[in-house]
């Protein structure tokens, strides 16, 4: 990465208080198309909804051509919301103000999914659609992870499968624009399992892989938080990791994270976090179903500030199913396409664990690939 000398370190709290002025700043967009509101109170206002779901539906009857603009009044918003259709634009008032939640983790979410998958089937807003800009919001899963992630290991309460997501980018997404919102949960928190996805201006909270999948991931100028886990560890033991790419090997780009903040809330221990590990995640195949060889995950910081929770090795290996379907398979970050360059600030400190890949960190060529045909 190129650091930015222009870049003032500031602590997480007064750099998220900012961008949360700028998003309660914002106005609708100037699209041409069909306005919606939704509020807790309507009153007279027309085409207004009380919650979000139903105002996205009424715009799948609007004319595809034309954008559709959401506004969100103040307010929680307890809902596990679909946007499905193209050139939408979901707008909320700054998130301290505007809160979508929900609480659907992967044990029983499958219900929610199409092919039944309990961990895309868990999240609170799912885009599966193209030309979505999403601002000024708080999308959070509040699955308690923690009270489940303390319980012993054969406690019968213990859910084996905790993930629970906050954002899912589906199958159908691209050109997906999120601006000054922060995206919480904890493990699995962001799930980018279409195109492209571009967030700016936010906050991305979690623990377990939590952002994570095989889109392309392109982050500038956030906050990328490490949460605190509840289990015990042994001392030097990783706790956590920051993304889980699975990007395919024919893909150029996984998760890009630039001139953003890579920081900790209390209780994360120094040197407990990877800044990721590769997914290659459980396939069908002709001759089995094992873990994708293909899915070589691509994952790259640019100049960002690294807080000491990072470990100084940065990466770490991944177990996938074997073709005897035990987890026995083990994928290293040797043989991953993980890369980080011109980090600063404790965690930037370097331990050389052999990683051969050499990509492209020039954020401008970057850029030019990602944003191709993005209009």
């Amino acid at each position: 990465m190129k650091r930015n000398q222009n870049i003032i370190v500031k602590t997480p709290q007064l750099i998220f208080a900012s961008l949360l002025l700028v998003a309660g700043c914002a106005s609708m967009p100037s699209h041409n198309g069909a306005n919606f509101y939704v509020k807790k109170d309507c009153g007279t206002l027309a085409n207004c909804f009380n919650n979000i779901q139903s105002a996205l539906d009424a715009a799948t009857k609007e004319a595809p051509d034309k954008w559709v603009n959401i506004d969100v009044g103040e307010g929680d918003y307890y809902e596990k919301i679909v946007i499905s259709r193209d050139k939408l634009k979901l707008h909320g008032q700054g998130s301290a103000k505007t809160r979508l939640y929900y609480d659907a983790f992967a044990q029983t979410a499958g219900v929610y999914h199409r092919n039944k998958w309990g961990t895309p089937g868990s999240a609170t807003l799912m885009i599966n659609a193209k030309d979505v800009d999403v601002s000024g919001i708080k999308i959070e899963n509040t699955y308690d992870f923690l009270a489940n992630d303390a319980l012993a290991d054969g406690d019968a309460k213990k859910v084996s499968n905790s993930q629970a997501v906050a954002l899912l980018l589906d199958v159908d997404s691209d050109r997906v624009k999120i601006e000054n919102s922060s995206i919480e949960g904890y493990q699995d928190t962001l799930f980018a399992n279409g195109k492209r996805v571009y967030i700016k201006n936010s906050k991305i909270s979690g623990n377990v892989d939590f952002i994570f999948g095989n889109g392309s991931v392109l982050i500038e100028d956030s906050i990328i938080e490490s949460r605190k886990r509840a289990a015990s560890f042994k001392e030097g033991e990783y706790q956590s990791f920051i993304t889980a790419p699975s990007t395919q090997i024919s893909q150029e780009l996984g998760i890009i994270i630039y001139r953003s903040k890579i920081v900790r809330e209390d209780g994360v221990p120094d040197n407990s976090v990877a800044l990721g590990r590769p997914w290659h995640p459980t396939t069908k195949f002709d001759d089995g179903r094992y873990a994708d060889p293909n899915a070589v995950g691509q994952a790259s910081f640019i100049d960002c500030y690294m807080d000491a929770h990072i470990n100084p090795e940065h990466w770490t290996f991944m177990n996938g199913t074997a073709r005897d379907g035990s987890k026995t398979a083990i994928f290293t970050a040797q043989s991953s396409r993980f890369s980080e360059i011109n980090s600063y600030g404790p965690g930037a400190r370097h331990i050389d664990i052999g990683i051969k890949w050499r990509g492209n960190t020039n954020i401008g060529e970057i850029r030019t690939m990602f944003f191709k045909d993005w209009k």
